[in-house]
């Protein structure tokens, strides 16, 4: 029952950073490195957006071909103490600033499950 919890959240993270994530960003690295300040995720500027982008391509190129997979390769990827929940804000907030047609492997990853 936690796990749909997690995933209700997720699905309501996602579905607010769509909203966000259409307005024109001067600064797309800024923006996505503030965005994760917000979650309390931290760490150099440079490497959390290559590492999106690494997020993304996987994703693209089907070597994660599910968003947990993506998730367990942020998990190991992230900084040490980084939450379960943190990651997958990550996760969010990279599909919907550097992929946003990747959206449908969170929304697939939050529908019903039995």
């Amino acid at each position: 029952m936690r796990l749909g919890k997690q995933l209700s959240a997720l699905a309501t993270i996602a579905a607010a950073m769509m909203a966000l994530a259409a307005r024109a960003f001067a600064d797309v690295g800024a923006d996505f490195a503030n965005q994760l300040h917000g979650y309390r995720i931290y760490g150099p500027r440079d490497y959390n957006a290559l590492l999106a982008k690494i997020t993304c391509e996987r994703l693209g190129n089907g070597l994660d071909d599910t968003a947990d997979k993506s998730g367990q390769f942020l998990s190991r990827n992230l900084a040490r103490g980084t939450s379960t929940a943190q990651t997958w804000q990550f996760l969010a907030a990279a599909i919907t600033t550097y992929c946003p047609d990747q959206t449908p492997m969170l929304t697939a990853v939050a529908g019903p499950h039995r």
